[in-house]
């Protein structure tokens, strides 16, 4: 019960286009922000212009940037290995602004000795100014691509319903036919539903496997979100089972426990077993079919 009521980042803020775009906008703001107000600010280094100042600055503003690179960078590269909830979102972000807060004021204090101002003075308003610069491009990234994600699935499943005979279509309450779109609107494939097996997710691409007319275990790739497809295709036999996978639940073979929980073994032995996490669990047990082996 627990696990339900956290709140998780949607997982298109840790994709790789999205963290570019956050990190651009942010140094743009910065830049902007730093250009404005250095005129009239009270500080003894951070300057523009010909003179030795100058060069601190830039390197400031480069260490510092190169700071959120690779804190942005390892955000992403840990996607996979777990879900991020809100609080820690907001937290790994308040902690980019504390390090940058740190290094200005080590900055400040090596550089310019000012008598009356204390450390702690420094970093308080340093963090200040830091908030500004960061946490507004921050919070406007962040809303900007979530109001882009969501018009996106609007459309796409919109375009979905239009599609006669194709996605959507039901016999007896069961998909006969899977149609998937790109984040365009484009129609990229349309499989049967018996020939599916599952979608992963590849960052901003999705990886649907199945089997051609031949009986050859296919993988076609499409720029498209793994959350587009299961909100799309919510209370379908198409089943979220791990923030990577989409299972189609009617070629699941066996629902077997395991030491680090339950894993989903599919009716094709070419196919390895697709974990079930947690946030997930009740979700495939509540739709796991009477007529399938749990062991």
């Amino acid at each position: 019960m627990e696990e339900k009521k956290r709140k998780y980042v949607p997982e298109f803020l840790r994709a790789r286009f999205e963290i570019l775009g956050t990190v651009t906008f942010a140094a743009l703001f910065s830049v902007v922000v730093l250009l404005v107000s250095i005129p009239f600010a009270n500080n003894a280094w951070f300057r523009l212009g010909n003179s030795v100042f100058f060069g601190f600055t830039i390197l400031f503003v480069s260490l510092s940037l190169l700071l959120v690179i690779v804190s942005r960078y390892i955000m992403y590269r840990t996607r996979n290995s777990f879900q991020m909830t809100w609080g820690q979102y907001v937290g790994w972000c308040l902690g980019e602004i504390v390090l940058i807060s740190l290094l200005y004021t080590v900055f400040t204090v090596t550089i310019a000795r000012p008598e009356d101002m204390t450390s702690t003075g420094i970093f308080i308003n340093s963090l200040e100014y830091v908030l500004v610069c960061l946490g507004f491009p921050y919070i406007i990234a962040a809303m900007f691509f979530t109001i882009v994600h969501q018009e996106k699935t609007i459309r796409l499943i919109n375009m979905k319903e239009d599609v006669p005979g194709e996605s959507g279509q039901q016999k007896d309450g069961r998909l006969e036919k899977i149609t998937l779109f790109d984040n365009s609107g484009v129609l990229k494939l349309s499989v049967s539903s018996s020939q599916l097996y599952y979608i992963e997710s590849d960052d901003n691409y999705i990886k649907v496997w199945y089997l051609d007319g031949k009986g050859n275990l296919k993988t076609y790739m499409l720029r498209c979100r793994l959350k587009t497809v299961e909100e799309s295709f919510a209370g379908t036999e198409l089943v979220r089972c791990h923030r990577k996978f989409i299972v189609n639940m009617a070629k699941v073979k066996v629902l077997r426990k395991e030491k680090d929980g339950y894993e989903l073994e599919l009716d094709d032995d070419r196919i390895e077993p697709i974990p079930v996490t947690k946030t997930y669990t009740d979700n495939v047990l509540s739709l796991f079919s009477e007529g399938k082996t749990v062991q």
